[in-house]
């Protein structure tokens, strides 16, 4: 069986988990989303601890996490106290350990609990950059009406005024700056681009074309 393709979770970086059959079998493999897309994708955003796992019981039943949350960013609920998640890495199933607390987008099921993949994101929250924790309060939300989409060859050119284009992935540090420190927004005169860092910019932009 294939094994689950995913970027490393500590890096601020999501993953849209897609689904393919090889050789029979069903596997789970990722491709790259920035953190601002995930939140916008996702039903839920929380800051929670894990407290406990408890097995649902067999090897194609889910998982569940008994969490303590500790903030919400996005929610329809006031609280949530569990999330779910399939009991294998093949399935896209997300291992989380006790104790830590963790960044948590994840998609609601029609009876409303709280689902989870290795393709949600899904970090410790002391992983995220300065950045990114200002940006979950303050940029991510404004920012869902801006496309970010991912550059790998130059040039590298917004097809519309809508769109950031994403270039981590031009360079092999793994550094993944705009992932890290940058959010796509609206500018004051309608394009979106990238803006970086607290508190909220006002110039301190890069242009939509050719970056």
């Amino acid at each position: 069986m294939m094994s689950c393709t995913v970027m490393n979770l500590v890096l601020p970086l999501v993953l849209l988990c897609t689904w393919r059959l090889q050789e029979g079998a069903q596997a789970c493999s990722c491709l790259p989303v920035h953190p601002q897309t995930a939140f916008c994708q996702a039903d839920v955003v929380i800051k929670a601890m894990v407290v406990s796992r408890k097995d649902v019981g067999g090897f194609d039943k889910p998982i569940m996490y008994h969490i303590k949350q500790a903030k919400t960013f996005k929610s329809p609920h006031s609280r949530v106290d569990a999330v779910y998640t399939a009991a294998s890495s093949a399935a896209c199933g997300v291992t989380l350990t006790k104790g830590v607390e963790y960044l948590i987008t994840g998609r609601l099921a029609s009876d409303r609990s709280l689902h989870i993949t290795l393709c949600d994101f899904i970090a410790p929250w002391d992983t995220l950059s300065s950045s990114q924790k200002v940006d979950l309060v303050q940029r991510y939300k404004s920012g869902c009406n801006c496309q970010i989409t991912p550059c790998h060859a130059t040039p590298c050119r917004s097809s519309s005024p809508d769109e950031c284009s994403w270039t981590d992935f031009l360079t092999n540090s793994g550094d993944m700056q705009l992932a890290k420190y940058f959010a796509c927004l609206k500018t004051r005169h309608g394009p979106c681009a990238w803006f970086r860092g607290a508190p909220l910019p006002t110039k301190n932009y890069m242009g939509t074309k050719g970056r």
